[in-house]
């Protein structure tokens, strides 16, 4: 396959896509091979313009000259992602990468307007469509090289998982789209007279619109701060409790600066009567090993859990049963009672939400509410401190 030709000759080392240099290196060759197949478009289409004095032919010629601007886009993003951090941007300069996947959805977009206002044009306006066979034939060129360059931006841009190589993908898929219109207009318009290129072009066009749009929103979303993928969760917490002795996770918040730029920040449970020194220890160790492993900045805050003292745990489990029923409550932690004898005691807590049902049905003066009052019937002498936390995966 020639895709895999390329990559195999032009990157070394290319199964190592987690090694910062290794991605960039995919994202360069993806941006240089579609400038050199635009070019090869630009240069067939206008010197058979300029032999043929066909505006169209030279027109579309032109066209391909400013599809390379999606390639050299594509590369400047890479380019400027790999800045190291400063001053001004601590964390790195990664999502610009995503800026330019942006960039590039935003041109597909133009396009599919631009061919939408045409094809409705067409309808409007129907003309008679002529065969000609060097427009054939340039239209059937330009399929191929487009299709391919399609398909290799479309394994590039899985492979190390890059937003502006997957946009320049649809960008190189949509020009497929509009050419293979042209040759499917010419074969129905022998057997009818409707203007059916007009109305196979607005088909297509809003199908070359929806993959803009999503493309923008997929790409506008970690710029916004998505939350982690389930399976990055499921890993990093697996992860963490294989340390002994740490018994819990909870308040997991990840921020992604760019591809391989990942700070996550969280809390983890440690019995309480541990020493402070091994303690400290034990969650240097995780922090170093596990942000070695998954590639990310890993920050772990201690909470100490008293496991020994029966009574604790006696009051903890009468709560848990009331939790365990609330539609609303995902999960309990930070459990911890305050204070001596059986009266006056307070117990703290903090409980997480299931945040898409409970905004719609709930707020968090009620929850707290309802909550104390099911404490109260525990014992009516407690009191009760309650935080409420969002599940931010």
């Amino acid at each position: 396959m020639f895709s895999n030709f390329l990559i195999k000759k032009f990157i070394k080392d290319s199964e190592n896509i987690d090694d910062e240099v290794v991605r960039n290196r995919y994202g360069y060759l993806a941006g240089i091979v579609g400038i050199l197949s635009n070019l090869l478009l630009f240069l067939i289409k206008i010197s058979i313009g300029l032999i043929t004095f066909s505006i169209s032919i030279m027109a579309d010629a032109f066209n391909n000259l400013s599809d390379m601007a999606s390639s050299v886009i594509t590369i400047i993003g890479f380019k400027l992602a790999s800045i190291p951090p400063d001053k001004e941007h601590p964390f790195g300069h990664g999502r610009l990468e995503y800026i330019s996947a942006l960039i590039v959805a935003f041109m597909v977009m133009i396009v599919g307007i631009q061919f939408t206002k045409s094809s409705i044009d067409r309808i409007l306006n129907p003309v008679s469509i002529k065969f000609e066979i060097t427009s054939f034939i340039i239209l059937i060129v330009s399929i191929f090289i487009k299709f391919w360059l399609s398909r290799f931006n479309k394994i590039i841009g899985e492979k190390i998982n890059s937003s502006a190589i997957k946009a320049s993908s649809v960008d190189a898929l949509g020009d497929v789209f509009t050419s293979s219109t042209v040759i499917l207009a010419f074969f129905i318009s022998q057997f009818t007279s409707l203007p059916i290129d007009g109305y196979i072009g607005v088909v297509v066009s809003l199908l070359i619109l929806y993959a803009g749009y999503s493309l923008i929103k997929e790409t506008i979303s970690p710029l916004l701060g998505e939350a982690p993928e389930p399976e990055f969760v499921e890993t990093l917490n697996d992860m963490i409790l294989s340390y002994k002795p740490i018994i819990g996770v909870h308040d997991l918040i990840v921020h992604n600066y760019g591809v391989y730029k990942t700070i996550a920040s969280v809390h983890v449970e440690i019995p309480a009567d541990l020493d402070l020194i091994t303690v400290h220890d034990i969650i240097d160790k995780a922090e170093r090993e596990i942000s070695k492993k998954l590639k990310i900045h890993l920050v772990m805050h201690m909470d100490p859990v008293c496991i020994e003292c029966e009574k604790i745990q006696e009051v903890k489990y009468e709560i848990d049963k009331i939790i365990k029923y609330n539609p609303l409550i995902k999960s309990m932690h930070d459990f911890r009672i305050i204070g001596s004898g059986n009266d006056d005691k307070t117990i703290m807590f903090d409980v997480v939400v299931d945040s898409e049902k409970f905004d719609k049905i709930s707020n968090e003066e009620d929850l707290k509410n309802d909550l104390f009052e099911c404490v109260k019937s525990i014992n009516k002498n407690y009191n009760c401190i309650i935080n409420i936390d969002r599940d931010y995966y």
